[in-house]
């Protein structure tokens, strides 16, 4: 290990022990935020502490293996002791690196999941349709919470565009690769000739924003606009201007929403996804340039990018930016994504432990 990171765990070390002390003191509910921080803080140094712990008791017992090879009785025992040592210190040194590698503020955070058809009329709303469930059964997967903010319907069913905010510790973590073209291949329903179309949707994948802290939102670069929400007919159907359009003039981004019971709802939806929005336009521009820095595209969240495809007539996903084919393409699409996302997950870790190295 070098000395570096052996004096950044030392230091780690200390400050957990600190920590402990400050959140173990009687006065350390007084201020509930400073609390929550402390607590915050505890946990995510105690595995790396615990595991540098590990490491150095590992460490200690091969020096201890190592004296014992003087003794001609106990050499091949030794030998073995020294072998498993190593072994078991070499993936400890691997679990730190990963422990120690930089956090993305935004993992814990939920999302805003934005689904639009591209390319293929309405066998790309269809395909909308099928990713949208596919997301909303890995959701279930999770425990996550589901809410449709935004959908506008296509005829043949599916969605022209849709927009959904999952709500669970870690969706940013789990679905922030998702970002990008999803290209299908596959005999629409409505072909008659059985011949294979290839259509398209773009996936946009944004962290839910702290408006105070992260996105200022100045009442002046706004413009709001109400109007009758859309709608099949029937009893339900909206008499009122309920429906909301924000438009961020500075930049030209619009949100909008009508899926609300009221116009105060619509507005406070239509709000978050606008602030996720200029957010997400903010991380993209900072991921793009580390990810040119890398020569890398996994975590630029580049929408132009084509980033899968799913080939309905041989069954398989393949996602482009790592060279992976899995040939289970009906279990991924009933929400069974976890062997793609884990994957995603791991290639991002080699990139950064790689980075470190250098």
């Amino acid at each position: 290990m070098k000395a570096s990171i052996a004096a950044r765990l030392s230091q780690l070390a200390d400050r957990l022990e600190e920590v402990t002390h400050l959140l173990a003191s009687e006065t350390a509910t007084q201020d509930m935020e400073a609390f929550r921080k402390l607590t915050r803080e505890h946990a995510e140094l105690t595995p790396v502490v615990e595991t540098f712990a590990a490491y150095r008791q590992c460490e200690a017992d091969i020096a201890a293996a190592e004296e014992m090879l003087a003794d001609p009785e106990m050499k091949e025992f030794a030998q073995a002791e020294i072998a498993e040592g190593r072994d078991k210190l070499e993936q400890l040194d691997l679990a730190l690196q990963k422990l120690l590698l930089p956090k993305d503020p935004n993992d814990e955070k939920n999302i805003f999941l934005e689904i639009r058809a591209g390319t293929g009329g309405d066998e790309a709303a269809l395909f909308a349709g099928d990713l949208l469930r596919m997301y909303t059964r890995y959701a279930e997967r999770n425990r996550w919470q589901v809410e449709i903010v935004s959908a506008s319907e296509s005829d043949l069913g599916g969605y022209k565009e849709v927009i959904v905010r999952l709500v669970g510790f870690g969706a940013y973590s789990r679905l922030k690769f998702e970002s990008g073209g999803h290209r299908v291949q596959r005999v629409p329903a409505t072909e008659t000739q059985g011949r294979i179309h290839t259509s398209a949707c773009t996936v946009a994948v944004m962290a839910e924003a702290d408006e105070i802290a992260e996105v200022v939102l100045n009442p002046a670069d706004l413009r709001i606009d109400t109007f009758r929400a859309s709608g099949a007919g029937g009893q339900h159907i909206n008499k009122t201007d309920s429906a909301v359009r924000i438009t961020h003039l500075p930049t030209g981004i619009v949100a909008e929403c009508q899926d609300g019971r009221s116009q105060h709802a619509n507005k406070a939806s239509a709000m978050q996804v606008l602030a996720a929005r200029i957010y997400d336009i903010q991380l993209r521009e900072k991921n793009q340039k580390e990810a040119a820095e890398r020569k890398s595209l996994i975590g630029s969240g580049d929408r132009s990018e084509r980033i899968r495809t799913y080939n309905y007539p041989q069954g398989r996903i393949t996602d482009h930016r790592i060279n992976l084919t899995l040939y289970k393409l009906d279990q991924m699409m009933d929400g069974d994504i976890a062997e793609l996302t884990d994957a995603l997950v791991a290639e991002q870790q080699a990139e950064l432990l790689a980075a470190l190295g250098d």
